[in-house]
């Protein structure tokens, strides 16, 4: 079992991902297509074309740490953000990538109205729009 903060941001990479890639190719992607610093601590998220296999990746203070996983039946379904299609990538929140290695899919599951603060990105992007 995977013990993440709440406050962890994890990023999907929604493309498919070569899983012979290891921690240098996967810090790669997340440079290239995913556009984080692969060293803020952030988890990733990627999956095979088949989408029956999903690797982790995040740096835990001192060095690359990574999961992977394979399904022996059944298929992960990633979400797509409608925002951020072009980059390939969405972001979810942490109880959301249990849902998803648990096989629920996000697309289905409803939530409840909560107060969000706005993002920086957010709060520039309003601004520049006035």
């Amino acid at each position: 079992m995977l013990s993440i903060s709440r406050t962890t941001r994890v990023f999907l990479a929604t493309v498919a991902t070569d899983m012979r890639k290891g921690f240098d190719g996967l810090h790669a992607l997340v440079e290239t297509v995913i556009e984080e610093d692969p060293f803020a601590g952030h988890l990733f998220v990627f999956r095979n074309q088949r989408r029956d296999r999903i690797k982790l990746l995040w740096w835990d203070r001192d060095g690359w740490a990574l999961f992977y996983k394979r399904l022996e039946r059944g298929s992960y379904e990633f979400p797509t953000d409608r925002r951020e299609q072009r980059s390939h990538r969405c972001e979810i929140r942490v109880e959301e990538l249990m849902l998803l290695l648990e096989g629920i899919d996000l697309g289905s599951v409803k939530r409840r109205p909560r107060y969000e603060r706005p993002s920086v990105t957010d709060v520039k992007t309003a601004g520049s729009s006035l």
